[in-house]
């Protein structure tokens, strides 16, 4: 298998586990998630349709290396949602799902509030690995696969230029 095939079969295995990681989370462990959490798996589905696209073509073709620096780029976005997620977390900025109830609150949005379901405050952190929250993983993880995406899609394109 060529690496025209095998990174972007990596990458949508990539997402795949993390989409399936998440989603475990959520409803095997009843880990309920925040909205900066739901927005931190924008990145991996995008990465996995750019992937599937990038299967999809010819094995010569010149936009496979191009999708998968796209890839990375869009994991580098996906480590930065991360971090601000990290620095809702511990407190280092705030964020509009931990901000106080505002003073012009009326009686009636109090009880529509009350009527639904609270959402998740962002900066509560429900579950961690050796003290790391999932938001952390995700910083590196993303960071990591973002910088070898970007890598392997210059060594693809200049490979094809050689």
């Amino acid at each position: 298998m060529s690496l025209n095939r095998l990174i972007p079969a990596f990458i949508f295995l990539v997402t795949l586990g993390a989409l399936s990681l998440a989603l475990t989370a959520q409803h095997v462990y009843q880990l309920e998630p925040c909205i900066l959490c739901l927005y931190q798996r924008i990145p991996f589905i995008v990465t996995g349709l750019l992937a599937v696209l990038a299967l999809r073509l010819k094995t010569s073709s010149a936009f496979i290396p191009l999708i998968i620096i796209l890839c990375g780029l869009v994991y580098i976005v996906g480590a930065g949602i991360a971090v601000y997620h990290v620095g809702v977390e511990q407190h280092w900025w705030l964020s509009g799902c931990t901000a106080p109830l505002s003073d012009s609150v009326s009686l009636q949005d109090i009880r529509a509030s009350l009527m639904q379901k609270p959402e998740k405050s962002c900066d509560e952190v429900d579950w961690t690995l050796f003290g790391i929250s999932m938001a952390t993983y995700n910083v590196f993880g993303s960071s990591v696969l973002g910088l070898a995406s970007i890598t392997m899609g210059i060594q693809l394109s200049k490979t094809r230029k050689t």
